[in-house]
């Protein structure tokens, strides 16, 4: 049965501002002219990366945006990403690029998390630096990460503010001071990671598939390829209501369907084929069995073709004709195509043949959402878009049908289906760290399961703040050591003094031999009575143990942990069964429990649990530098 609901979806967004470095006061107006001439040259000169590229809701783009407050006027661009995080990195690396392009420019960047490029690099950020005072310090200059730095204390730096710094003083700061303010080389790597590969990578995110599609839609891919990522996102997020203009097909019907190859990103793809999907039977969408050699490709361009149809259900089929002719009336086109030409955007391509058409059609469309964007009211919807194409380029089935027979190869989707051992290497590839070796037979036969044990007694004795445990960052790190002094002073400045009295639950009877020491003999005659209050609570305290100890001791409490007693040989044991039983609860011994033995058999059974995935022990475990050998104990777990 298909699913009756729309999958929620968090609109994630991606903001980006780019400021021009302050040298002289400017005209107001005089300064929007040279901002919106900088937006042309930007657009263009990245123009052959950007236009060819899918993005899965909305493309890069850049707008003028007038100055408000302690804001200057600058460029601003957003955009929402959705699912595919990749094309948040990917708008990083473009402003990164323009930055070291056009060196008189200054970019800052942040999502709905904020300052995401220090989330990116948290295991390297300096002490001092948090969410609460990261505000306008985080920039690209020059093509590198700059981090406006904070003064230890007030005044200390005098180009230095004490607060977080406005946008006219960070730029002041960066036009002054560029080399003092370059963010360290661990954090450049940490986010120089993240977009490692580029341009290249663009490429790697694709994925080219055959689908069994109704010819119009072939036709529209053809204009506009970036509209498969609105008819995926149409049929991943539909509802019952979007269902009902797929029952009976208006737009596209199926029995115009051809076979064509559609490329999409991997996200998209990912989105499509993992859903399940039975088509309404008055749809006219029916399918070949699953062993069918081309089910796949049937399955494809059914799930395209309802997404399609649902974008255009969306909108009347008599809109608007004056949005359909805003697309190059701009004055800025002629000089936008000029400068394609001189970047060589077309590639050689002999102006007016097919290939030629097909990148001056991504060309204005590019230059409609990017360059040029109208005002909402005037935009074009994903299905009016669809419609107007339909009604305006004609296309022929026959010519599409014959296309059928010369269609380049699928790709494999094997990346599809990835082992857990692959997940985690990408897991670590993506965090940084380097593939951990596997453990050889003989280290599995002779594996130390102490060092699980001393690494976990390292990392509870850590000293951390409220900001949260401290992980060691490398397992050959030194002895973490506990300083208990220093831990109280913490605690003393945060809650005042401690009282005089005692509040300890674990003293041990050495603790009152020392209170009536010849050295408390001074302590004694001083103050006869607190020492008689100060005993009587200690007595007091002794006593609501050893009640306590009784209690738990008629419970199964105790048994769930392995004590030492039970690590004795056998004969000692049951040697001494008869005595504990004739003993009775009231006279039972307390055996200590064998706090390692059983920290180490519950994180083994944790491991155990885990069944090769990842979970809370490998993390933990491979967090502080240890590695367990793979279980090879196959019996079922409780």
């Amino acid at each position: 049965m298909e699913e009756n609901m729309k999958l929620a979806t968090v609109e994630d967004t991606v903001e980006y501002h780019l400021f021009l470095i302050p040298d002289e006061p400017r005209d107001p107006e005089k300064h929007k002219e040279i901002l919106q001439k900088y937006i042309e040259r930007i657009m263009t000169h990245f123009a052959p990366m950007l236009v060819p590229y899918i993005w899965q809701n909305q493309p890069f783009n850049l707008k003028y945006k007038p100055g408000k407050g302690d804001v200057p006027a600058h460029m601003f661009g957003m955009t929402k990403f959705g699912d595919n995080i990749e094309d948040e990195w990917f708008i990083v690396y473009v402003v990164k690029q323009i930055t070291k392009e056009f060196p008189e420019l200054v970019a800052r960047i942040e999502d709905n998390d904020g300052e995401f490029l220090l989330i990116e690099a948290a295991d390297f950020l300096p002490k001092w630096l948090d969410p609460d005072n990261s505000a306008n310090r985080v920039f690209f200059h020059q093509g590198e990460l700059c981090i406006i730095p904070a003064p230890r204390k007030p005044g200390a730096v005098s180009w230095l503010p004490s607060t977080p710094p406005t946008i006219p003083q960070a730029l002041n700061i960066i036009s002054t001071h560029p080399e003092k303010i370059l963010a360290s080389d661990s954090i450049q790597a940490a986010v120089n990671r993240r977009i490692r590969g580029y341009p290249e990578k663009i490429q790697a995110s694709l994925h080219r598939a055959h689908c069994f599609l109704p010819a119009g839609i072939v036709a529209v891919l053809k204009q506009r390829p970036r509209l498969v990522a609105a008819g995926v996102q149409a049929f991943y997020l539909r509802d019952p209501i979007d269902l009902r203009a797929c029952r009976i097909f208006k737009t596209f019907l199926p029995e115009t369907r051809i076979m064509a190859s559609v490329t999409f990103t991997k996200c998209l793809y990912a989105q499509l084929v993992q859903q399940r999907f039975v088509p309404d039977r008055r749809s006219g969408y029916k399918m070949p069995p699953p062993s069918h050699p081309q089910y796949r490709a049937h399955e494809l361009g059914m799930k395209l073709a309802h997404g399609f149809e649902i974008l255009c259900s969306k909108c009347s089929p008599h809109f608007s004709d004056s949005k359909k002719s805003v697309m190059t009336t701009s004055p800025l086109w002629a000089g936008f195509l000029e400068s394609l030409k001189k970047n060589d955007y077309f590639k050689g391509l002999i102006e007016g043949s097919a290939q030629y058409q097909a990148r001056l059609e991504m060309a204005k469309n590019y230059f409609q959402l990017s360059v040029n964007r109208p005002e909402s009211s005037l935009a074009l919807s994903p299905g009016e878009e669809i419609l107007t194409l339909l009604q305006t380029t004609p296309f022929d089935i026959e010519e599409l049908k014959k296309e059928e027979a010369n269609l380049p190869p699928e790709d494999d989707d094997q990346w599809l289906d990835l082992s857990p051992d692959q997940l985690d290497q990408l897991l670590q590839e993506a965090a940084g760290k380097k593939e951990a070796e596997p453990i050889s037979k003989k280290e599995e036969q002779n594996y130390d399961l102490t060092q699980v044990s001393e690494s976990m007694k390292a990392f509870i004795s850590k000293v951390s703040t409220h900001k949260g445990a401290e992980l060691p960052r490398e397992p050959s790190e030194a002895p973490i050591t506990f300083d208990a002094d220093s831990f109280l002073n913490y605690f003393d400045k945060i809650l005042g003094p401690r009282p005089h009295e005692s509040d300890s639950d674990d003293l041990d009877d050495e603790d009152f031999e020392c209170l009536d020491s010849d050295d408390d003999l001074d302590l004694k005659t001083q103050g006869t009575g607190e020492e008689a209050s100060l005993k009587g609570t200690l007595n007091d305290l002794k006593s609501y143990m050893a009640q306590m100890d009784q209690e738990l001791a008629n419970t199964s409490i105790g048994k769930s942990f392995t004590t030492q007693k039970q690590m004795e040989p056998l004969s000692q044991t049951t040697s001494n069964n008869s005595d504990e039983e004739d003993s009775g609860a009231g006279g039972s011994v307390m055996t200590p429990v064998d706090v390692d033995l059983n920290l180490v058999s519950n994180i083994l059974e944790s491991y155990s649990s885990q069944a090769g995935l990842a979970g809370p022990a490998s993390n933990l475990l491979q967090s502080m530098g240890v590695q367990l050998p793979d279980n090879t104990d196959h019996r079922p777990t409780s």
